[in-house]
């Protein structure tokens, strides 16, 4: 147990995963508390852009760009025409306008799926620009027209105190618009959570942690869980785990990891 906590007190699951153009890798990693010293010393040593929520705690990390989430922004809106009354949801609003600012931009992000990152930067500040700078525009006037404790106003608020990171995203083609990714490589633990409710120590949820980062970095690389998890608990005992060398061709992403590991694929309709 942990000195001062019980068992059943709320501790955090803080998760990070690398991006869509690198190997994929979801790592998972227990703390007790939600503070911005954790991804500090998580991330120690590391440089270059990071995809995150609207949470202050990341705020203070060295050698990060910040890369903000429009689905974030976007459900602040989505959010904000659910309270309106019914009669008023589907009719003209400021709701539903700064909603369609949000669609556009993830309309332009479908256009672009299959793009390389160089053409998906080029048509981003070429189509994904104006809107922004529109958008901007409409945020600014509107600030002043509507109740800051409304729906809409903290929607607008939110766009408008994450404005930086919500369109550093056009620095370059390789950044993505949300943070979807993360969110559903932490939806396995959410709802494992609801079965199992907490651990009872810390080295319990840490030995989670790692477990949970195996397996969801195999699924990731198409791997069946199972299969890999197998394949590892035959080979380790063979091999000198104190040589970092070892470990190469049994990661994840390793081309020569045996094709029978593999999930199939189905096929496309």
């Amino acid at each position: 147990d942990e000195a001062g906590r019980r068992a059943d007190q709320k501790s955090y699951m803080w998760l990070y995963r690398t991006g869509r153009e690198a190997p994929a890798i979801v790592l998972y990693d227990y703390q007790p508390t939600r503070s911005g010293d954790h991804p500090k010393a998580f991330l120690q040593g590391f440089q270059g852009y990071l995809h995150v929520d609207g949470y202050s705690g990341y705020h203070d990390l060295p050698d990060v760009v910040l890369v903000g989430c429009w689905s974030h922004a976007r459900r602040k809106f989505m959010e904000a025409l659910k309270s309106l009354p019914a009669a008023q949801r589907d009719g003209p609003s400021f709701v539903r306008e700064g909603l369609d600012f949000c669609n556009r931009l993830f309309a332009i992000e479908r256009d672009l799926r299959e793009a390389s990152p160089e053409e998906r930067q080029r048509a981003r500040r070429a189509r994904s620009r104006p809107v922004l700078a529109q958008f901007l525009w409409w945020l600014r006037e509107k600030r002043h027209l509507i109740l800051p404790k409304s729906g809409l106003g903290q929607a607008v608020t939110y766009c408008l105190n994450q404005w930086t990171p919500l369109t550093n995203f056009l620095r370059d083609g390789r950044l993505e618009i949300d943070n979807n990714r993360s969110e559903r490589s932490i939806k396995p633990f959410v709802i494992g959570r609801k079965t199992w409710l907490f651990a009872q120590t810390p080295r319990g949820a840490q030995a989670s942690a790692i477990a949970y980062s195996i397996v969801e970095t195999a699924k990731e690389n198409g791997l069946n869980p199972r299969s890999y998890l197998q394949y590892l608990f035959e080979q380790l005992p063979h091999r000198n785990l104190q040589d970092p060398a070892i470990w190469a061709d049994l990661l994840p992403w390793s081309p020569t990891l045996p094709a029978s590991l593999k999930n199939p694929v189905s096929k496309k309709v």
